[in-house]
């Protein structure tokens, strides 16, 4: 076959410029669809950001706007004289020489009997009286104005210190709730008498209180200072809650911290891969996803039923929580471990270094920031957990501050939830955001030292 046969026939340079221009427009389309598609994926991005931002400005903004002036309560400032005839119970016992236990406990307790007998309410309606002459003769009325536990205080005041009798003290005192709520405008003032809390005289009296400035809305420490209360809710407050899950926190932090990285470098580090080490990871990896709650049937059923340890004790709700946390803990360690390049420990071996010495010395140093995020964020997560808190009685009402992880308590979240839910809810709707805001800024908080230390203890190799 000759070489003139075997060449291709000449393509038309008419048909070539045409091929060109197609495949050039083909490409323009091509790429154009692709540019389309990258800015349709990232509107898309942009957009479930700026919506995820809108919903938590929304949430935040809205705590805020209700829970921010629940920090402010009605109060008032007047002048109590603890006058002497009044409190004509005689001095304090002191125990005398020879004098048996049981004798002084006995006067004792009858001095503190003729304490609370004291008409201490007098007292407060008399120093409003002597703060403004013309209440004079609407007594009655002027007992409903302040909280009813504030009689108690000034009664607790004299316990500690007998040498204010007879002196007068600028006293501080909270409103009632619904005083509180009627001036803070959370009542409609048009409903009938029959749907109001407060009667038609102690309205009117109210209002002129706070015309003359003797009622006025100041910030409240006592939500901080004072445990929870059902007789007198205006002086209702957190410190409760707050020590119950403070204790549980250390708890936790002193229990499934420790244990979770110490199982975590095992696992990872030292134990053999075979079937049981799979069977360990895979449940470890199941717990993680276990609800709440569960580990609240386990708790109630080990450590209350088996153990007997004491009901609504922050030791239990510590527990309880610190096994809901070990999942997270175990899997966050093991993933800071892995992140650590094999060539550390290589390298470390190599210049004849033992596993346990490779280890402590070389890997846990670089996997410490990763460690302590997880550690922080898995104590984070039990600070807000309720549901296995209801299970084992920290939902029951406890009026005092626990002084120990083994006494009755409650805790923020558990409190949130009970106030929530109380009849009273015009007043304790504003005291449940507020709570809120304090629970977020223990959580926020701790989220934030959780990214200090990771950049405090981070080593770039």
């Amino acid at each position: 076959m000759s070489m003139t046969s075997m060449r291709q026939p000449a393509v038309d340079p008419k048909i070539a410029a045409e091929l060109r221009e197609k495949r050039k427009r083909m490409i323009t389309q091509s790429l154009a669809k692709r540019h389309r598609k990258e800015k349709i994926f990232r509107s898309l991005g942009l957009s479930a950001v700026v919506t995820g931002l809108f919903f938590v400005a929304v949430l935040f903004g809205s705590i805020l706007y209700k829970g921010l002036p629940s920090f402010w309560q009605t109060s008032m400032t007047i002048p109590v004289y603890f006058d002497p005839k009044m409190i004509d119970v005689g001095a304090k016992p002191v125990q005398r020489a020879g004098e048996s236990p049981a004798k002084y406990q006995e006067r004792y307790i009858d001095w503190q009997t003729k304490m609370g007998m004291v008409d201490w309410d007098s007292m407060i309606v008399k120093g409003m009286i002597a703060k403004d002459p013309s209440l004079a003769g609407q007594e009655d009325n002027l007992r409903s104005i302040y909280a009813s536990s504030e009689a108690f205080r000034i009664r607790d005041m004299v316990f500690k210190d007998t040498s204010l009798i007879g002196k007068k003290e600028e006293l501080k005192f909270l409103a009632e709730a619904n005083v509180d709520v009627w001036l803070a405008g959370k009542i409609d003032r048009s409903l009938p008498d029959d749907q109001q809390q407060l009667s038609p005289e102690v309205r009117k009296l109210v209002d002129q209180l706070a015309k003359k400035n003797m009622l006025e809305r100041t910030f409240n420490f006592n939500i901080f200072t004072n445990s929870d209360s059902r007789s007198s809710p205006a002086s209702s407050g957190l410190a409760g809650a707050f020590m119950g899950s403070l204790f549980m926190m250390l708890i936790v932090i002193f229990v499934a911290i420790p244990i979770g990285v110490a199982s975590a470098i095992y696992l990872e580090e030292f134990a053999k891969k075979n079937i049981l080490t799979d069977i360990i990871e895979v449940n470890i990896n199941n717990l993680a996803a276990v609800p709440s709650i569960v580990f609240g049937l386990l708790g109630a059923a080990i450590f209350v039923g088996w153990m007997h340890l004491p009901l609504s004790a922050p030791m239990v709700g510590g527990l309880v929580l610190s096994l809901m946390t070990l999942p997270t803990i175990i899997i966050t360690t093991r993933a800071a471990l892995k992140a650590v390049p094999p060539s550390i420990r290589q390298a470390a071996q190599g210049l004849g270094a033992s596993n346990v010495q490779t280890v402590l010395h070389h890997v846990l140093p670089l996997a410490l920031p990763g460690i302590l995020t997880g550690a922080i964020i898995g104590v984070a997560q039990a600070l807000g957990e309720t549901a296995p808190l209801l299970l084992i009685g920290m939902s029951a009402f406890v009026a005092s501050v626990p002084a120990t992880p083994l006494d009755q308590s409650t805790a923020l979240p558990v409190q949130i939830f009970l106030w929530q839910g109380n009849e009273l809810r015009n007043f304790f709707e504003g005291r449940t955001e507020a709570a809120i805001i304090v629970l977020l800024v223990m959580m926020i908080g701790l989220n934030g030292l959780a990214i200090w230390l990771r950049k405090k203890f981070e080593v770039r190799w």
